[in-house]
């Protein structure tokens, strides 16, 4: 029986050459320029990968329960500027400009930064030079907004680091306090976002701070003969008038994004757009534009809703622009490029 198999493979070699690489020419997917990630990248490679990676995050959410807002922030800036490739974890260096000489990345929170540190560290003591900075960012991500009460989901795997982090690339990319939504809706579409993907997205700002700077024209000089927004709650615009009167002296003072409950994942940043209680004017604007208003409502009334949605979102977000093969590489260190350029 054996040999008959043999013998039957060995005459119709030429045959099954011919079929299978006709297969494989007609499978559009296996272009160079389709990224191949997968749950089990490091299966072999690097076995222990989400343990090490829980095990860190977990110590440093418990030490520093502003890492969770603080990373998924890195992370946005990180995927919306050329792709989920590591390219804003670059510091900054006199020979170059880096992204995070941009201004838009000046008040990236430390704590983003030192996560991604410390999960590398651990993972090249167990397996050197095989995990990427971008996947670490990826998965330390999802960790994170589980560990503070968001949605589980799947994080596909095999991100190479970029080989550039350019200045110049930030401003097109990121959406800014001063924006109408025509600008933003665009802005997310060009990278493959739905507008309902992008209100589901935004919800991040259920956790976190934004620095009084960043919505103080709404606050004090809304308009020649209207100082205040008038969509804000004017109760809440009185508070936050006070509370940043000296944010020109002082430009670390800061207002949590989510009034109720800023540091756990849930839909009351939504609840409190309907009331006038956004923050920044883009927020506000969602819940007033006809595009984006009837998604803040289903939110605001449906947290699994925002929940599903906010997770399929950063699945999507995770994949924008992903390097893959020669397009990228692993870094040694997450903030330096492994051949120092000049």
């Amino acid at each position: 029986m054996h040999s008959h198999s043999t013998t039957m493979a060995t005459s119709n070699t030429p045959f099954l050459l011919l079929l299978a690489i006709a297969i494989f020419l007609s499978i559009p997917h296996l272009s160079h320029s389709e990224p191949q990630l997968t749950l089990d990248y490091y299966k072999t490679t690097c076995p222990d990968f989400a343990r090490i990676v829980t095990a860190t995050v977990t110590t440093k959410q418990i030490a520093t329960p502003t890492t969770a807002a603080a990373t998924l922030r890195v992370f946005f800036h990180d995927c919306m500027v050329d792709g989920c490739d590591a390219s804003v974890l670059i510091a900054p260096n006199s020979f170059h400009k880096e992204e995070r000489d941009n201004e838009l990345n000046h008040a990236l929170p430390g704590d983003g930064f030192d996560i991604v540190t410390r999960t590398k560290t651990a993972l090249e003591l167990a397996c050197p030079r095989t995990v990427s900075c971008a996947d670490i960012l990826a998965q330390v991500v999802r960790d994170l907004v589980v560990m503070v009460g968001g949605p589980n989901y799947p994080v596909l795997l095999g991100r190479k680091d970029s080989l550039v982090s350019r200045l110049s690339d930030v401003e097109p990319n990121l959406p800014q306090p001063n924006m109408t939504m025509d600008v933003i809706i665009n802005l997310f579409e060009s990278k493959g976002i739905t507008v309902h993907e992008m209100v589901a997205l935004v919800g991040a700002h259920t956790l976190g701070f934004a620095h009084c700077s960043e919505f103080a024209d709404r606050i004090y000089h809304y308009e020649k003969n209207v100082p205040t927004d008038p969509d804000m709650n004017p109760t809440y615009a009185e508070a936050l008038k006070k509370f940043c009167s000296n944010y020109t002296k002082d430009p670390t003072m800061s207002a949590f994004l989510d009034l109720y409950t800023p540091g756990k994942f849930d839909n009351m940043y939504y609840r409190n757009l309907l009331k006038g209680l956004g923050l920044l004017a883009t927020d506000q604007l969602m819940a007033e534009d006809p595009r984006t208003k009837p998604f803040v409502e289903r939110y605001a009334a449906n947290q699994t809703a925002f929940f599903e949605d906010f997770a399929e979102g950063m699945q999507k977000l995770g994949m924008v622009d992903v390097k893959t093969g020669d397009e990228g590489n692993v870094r040694d260190r997450c903030d330096v490029f492994n051949t120092f350029r000049t």
